[in-house]
């Protein structure tokens, strides 16, 4: 359930006079996840929840479904009418002018803005000024506890480990003269996550050249590329306990079938692991040095290094995003390219950095996680240096 007295608190803290909450058929994973709403519960009829920086919380339901917010505290209203609906709705929100919606100007970040756009409207007919809970959302939802940063670090150790165990895999069949295809080796590495005791909504990326200069790749069973003698590998890899609440790791990994990595190769891997580093070093001296920092200036000082470089076009995602109980979380993303992600890095929240470069011939991407504490930030597992030679 909320803290409701933190979430008040931050309000005052940012001038807001209340966190409206509003869904309909489960269209706001971040209501359910800030509230502690089930996933699986019926909800076919609009609700709403609204907490004011002062006072009682208040909610609003369908009469059908009026036990839909019983395990949420504050007073509650009912409606079953949409004229019900609208006579009722400036009482939920009476003395507060300020209203915090899941809603993002002009959608400059897309994955807070899940509000529809006429109930933004209906909230401003009603002289309300409705402003984005971008900043509440990081706070209350994307803010980790100690025990998801431990459920983090230990998903960390057995994804690196399935991650050097699967290269090894592919070099094996290489040896050996029978190839194994990507989708083979993806469900192997699915099947070692089920055995550890790991999760994941999507399957890992499993990428040889040139389908490695497909950021989001998909190997499909009966059609994927065989790995063979010669091939760059590249392994997207992210997966979470399956205990609840637990949060993702989720990495890049690139491996050479050979014993000698080609030089067109671990040239292009040393301008991404330059664009990895500096940005990791940006994050760290600012949290030292107690200065403020958003995503996207995180993302410039990746992308810059990689323009000098030559090879600003081939650079084509942001540098990394939010993790949490999804893999992609909803703090802050260090974008300032696909947008422009003005909120500032807080505590307790982990990202990915993952600048790649992805030519016509190959592409190669590197990621690691970087988890952001009140002193300092750190990057959580491994970080490779170089690509790996396989069959050294």
């Amino acid at each position: 359930m909320p803290d409701i007295k933190a979430i008040q608190l931050e309000m005052r803290a940012s001038k807001t006079d209340g966190w409206l909450f509003y869904d309909h058929h489960h269209r706001d994973p971040i209501a359910a996840h800030v509230l502690g709403l089930a996933k699986d519960a019926m909800m076919t009829r609009r609700w709403f929840y609204f907490i004011p920086s002062r006072g009682e919380p208040r909610k609003l339901v369908h009469r059908i479904e009026q036990g839909a917010l019983d395990a949420l505290a504050g007073r509650k209203y009912l409606y079953s009418g949409w004229e019900e609906l609208h006579k009722t709705l400036p009482k939920l929100l009476s003395g507060c002018k300020t209203i915090a919606m899941q809603y993002s100007p002009q959608n400059n970040i897309p994955y807070i803005g899940l509000v529809d756009a006429g109930t933004v409207e209906l909230v401003r007919k009603l002289k309300k000024k409705v402003v984005s809970s971008a900043d509440l959302v990081q706070k209350f939802e994307a803010s980790w506890t100690a025990e998801q940063v431990e459920s983090h670090l230990s998903a960390g150790k057995i994804v690196d480990r399935i991650t050097q165990d699967a290269f090894a895999r592919a070099a094996a069949f290489v040896r050996e003269g029978k190839p194994i295809a990507e989708a083979e080796l993806q469900q192997w590495i699915v099947d070692q996550f089920h055995a550890q005791g790991l999760m994941a909504a999507d399957r890992p990326i499993v990428a040889v050249q040139p389908n490695n200069g497909n950021p989001h790749y998909e190997p499909k069973a009966g059609a994927s590329r065989p790995i063979r003698a010669g091939d760059l590998l590249l392994l997207d890899m992210w997966a979470k306990s399956e205990r609840p609440h637990s949060v993702y790791y989720d990495i890049t990994w690139m491996g050479y079938l050979g014993a000698r990595v080609p030089d067109s190769y671990a040239k292009i891997f040393r301008i991404v692991r330059e664009a990895r580093d500096l940005a990791i070093e940006f994050v760290k001296e600012a949290v030292v040095e107690e200065r403020a920092i958003c995503g996207w200036e995180v993302d410039r000082v990746a992308r810059e290094t990689i323009r000098k470089a030559g090879y600003a076009k081939y650079f084509v995602h942001r540098t990394g995003h939010s993790i949490g109980q999804e893999v992609h979380g909803n703090g802050a993303n260090m974008d300032g390219l696909e947008t422009r992600d003005d909120r500032e890095i807080i505590p307790n929240t982990c990202f990915s950095i993952e600048p790649g470069i992805y030519l016509p011939e190959f592409g190669v991407r590197s990621e690691v996680n970087v988890f952001v504490n009140g002193r300092e930030a750190r990057v959580t597992g491994a970080i490779q240096e170089e690509i790996l030679p396989l069959l050294a």
